[in-house]
C-alpha cells in the first residue's frame, strides 16, 4: 500500500508514523507512506493555502487550489482521496479492514476552521472522523488513520492472529491479558488461564469480553 498525506505539517504525521511497527513495516516493503506539504503546490511568492471565509466569520479556510493541484499529479486511477475531518463518518473497525486492502490513499488534511466545500465536492472520496471531537489539524487525524489500517495489512503485525482479537474486531471490546508473574502485591492471575484447557480459556475469554462490552460500550452490543 501506498500513502500519500498532504498537510500544512507533514513532519508530524512522518514523526508518528516512522517508528516501530510501522517503521518495519515500510522497510520490508509492505508499507510506503509520504508526506507532502501542501505549500508546495501554492502557486503564489506567499505559497498561500488559506484565505478569510466568504460571508464572514471567525478563522482561514483552506484554499481549494493547492489540493486540486495536489491530488491530480499524485492520484492514479487506483487512488481513493480520503479528506480527514471532524465532520465525517466516524471511522470504525470494519472501515479500517476495508481501507487496508486499497492499494493507494491520498489523505487530505485540514487545518484552521476547514477546507473549501469545493474540495469535498469534486475531489474527496470519503469523509473520514476518528471521534467527536477537534483536533488542531488533520496531521494528527491522518498518522492516527494510517496506523488502524496499516496494522491490518498482512504481514505488518508479527502474529497475524493479533489483529483477529482486537477490540472492536468482532463488535465486542477485547479480554483481559495477563503475563508473569503470577501474582503481584495480592493481586493473582485468573486461575482459568493457567489450566491449560484451551476450550475453557476461550470461553472465559468470551465471558470477559463481553461483560466488559456490556459495561463500557453496550451501544456495541445493540
Amino acid at each position: 500500500m501506498r500513502v500519500d498525506i498532504l498537510s500544512l505539517f507533514p513532519q508530524i504525521a512522518h514523526s508518528a508514523l516512522s517508528e516501530s511497527i510501522l517503521k518495519r513495516a515500510q522497510e520490508k516493503g509492505l508499507l510506503e507512506i509520504h508526506s507532502h506539504n501542501l505549500r508546495d503546490w501554492a502557486t503564489d511568492k506567499h505559497r498561500t493555502t488559506d484565505d478569510t471565509p466568504y460571508g464572514g466569520g471567525q478563522g482561514m479556510v483552506m484554499k481549494c487550489e493547492p489540493f486540486f493541484a495536489a491530488v491530480e499529479q499524485l492520484r492514479q486511477p487506483h487512488s481513493r482521496v480520503v479528506l480527514m475531518s471532524p465532520a465525517g463518518k466516524p471511522l470504525k473497525q470494519a472501515d479500517a479492514q476495508a481501507f487496508s486492502s486499497l492499494p493507494h490513499l491520498i489523505l487530505l488534511c485540514g487545518h484552521y476552521e476547514g477546507v473549501d466545500q469545493r474540495v469535498l465536492d469534486h475531489l474527496v472520496d470519503d469523509e473520514v472522523s476518528i471521534g467527536d471531537y477537534v483536533l488542531t489539524n488533520g496531521a494528527l487525524a491522518a498518522a492516527v488513520f494510517v496506523d488502524a489500517i496499516a496494522r491490518l495489512i498482512p504481514g505488518v503485525l508479527g502474529d497475524s492472529q493479533s489483529a483477529l482479537e482486537d477490540s472492536h474486531s468482532h463488535g465486542l471490546l477485547e479480554f483481559p491479558h495477563y503475563t508473569r508473574p503470577v501474582e503481584f502485591r495480592g493481586s493473582r492471575v485468573p486461575d482459568i488461564l493457567l489450566s491449560g484447557n484451551h476450550g475453557a480459556i476461550a470461553q472465559w475469554r468470551r465471558q470477559q469480553a463481553e461483560a466488559k462490552t456490556r459495561a463500557v460500550r453496550p451501544d456495541l452490543l445493540s
